[in-house]
């Protein structure tokens, strides 16, 4: 599995665990979940930090109803510091927003790659956990974030499609960055166990079709499931988190239910 950024040579300095939450296609929810598993595991106490590292179709402020003056393209351009540019969000952890529709960021050069990694070198000593808000697919972008984080959280919905462009996501994972295990995230489920199913499923697929040079099959770890709620579509239409306006709701108590077992284990493994 590929190692967490190490930026700093006395790791005793360096405190934060990076997660990065990604998917296999858009759509599937990935940056409302990090946005609500932040505020939960705020709640737990944790110091998060959010960074929209989706670097050129960036929509963690619409989520969040935000309207940044400085973003991390300002940050990379030399235009404003790190502290000018993050910012509180409701419910209390902060973000690092990117700028949308930014066609310099359509693809990976090595300005934004040494960018990336100092502001991230800069952020870690600061918070307990920084969630890395990917985006969607394999472009070589979306690889190099989930790289520099120590655990990937993948999130994906029972549809055919979501799950088949998972399974492609999983498959460069393993084989490109030697990921012997993935967590699994079942949004918008119908019912109970569901994404216990579907997360066994792709394990099987995986075990028969993709092999690794150790002879050992990338593993996937069942995390949870997020129900399908109305609620939800609520939450997003109105730009606040669920776990805020709706905490009884069935998907933000399943919301809670994965910061703890992120708490749990994820924090204290990684």
């Amino acid at each position: 599995m590929s190692e967490a950024l190490n930026p700093n040579p006395t790791p005793a300095a360096v405190s934060a665990k990076v997660l990065a939450i990604t998917s296999g296609k858009g759509g599937v929810g990935k940056t409302f979940v990090a946005a609500n598993l932040a505020a939960a595991l705020t709640r737990r106490g944790q110091r998060v930090l959010v960074l929209d590292a989706d670097l050129g179709l960036a929509n963690l402020d619409v989520v969040l109803n935000l309207h940044p003056k400085v973003t991390l393209h300002d940050v990379f351009t030399g235009k404003a510091t790190v502290d000018e540019a993050i910012v509180k969000a409701p419910g209390g952890f902060s973000v690092l927003l990117a700028g949308s529709g930014m066609v310099e960021y359509s693809r990976l050069t090595p300005e934004v790659r040494d960018e990336f990694v100092r502001v991230l070198q800069g952020l870690l000593p600061r918070f307990d956990v920084v969630l890395l808000d990917t985006g969607a697919g394999i472009s070589d972008v979306v690889l190099f974030a989930i790289s520099l984080a120590g655990e990937v959280l993948l999130v994906a919905t029972p549809e055919p499609t979501s799950l088949t462009d998972a399974y492609a996501a999983i498959k460069v994972l393993s084989m490109q960055q030697k990921r012997r295990q993935v967590r699994m995230i079942i949004n918008q489920t119908a019912r109970p166990g569901d994404g216990r199913a579907i997360t066994g499923q792709l394990q099987q697929v995986l075990d028969r079709f993709v092999s690794t040079d150790t002879g050992r099959p990338v593993r996937l770890i069942h995390l949870g499931d997020i129900p399908a709620d109305l609620s939800v579509r609520d939450a997003v239409m109105r730009r606040q988190l669920l776990t805020l306006i709706s905490p009884n709701s069935p998907a933000a108590l399943a919301i809670a239910q994965l910061a703890s077992k992120v708490a749990d284990t994820v924090l204290v493994n990684n």
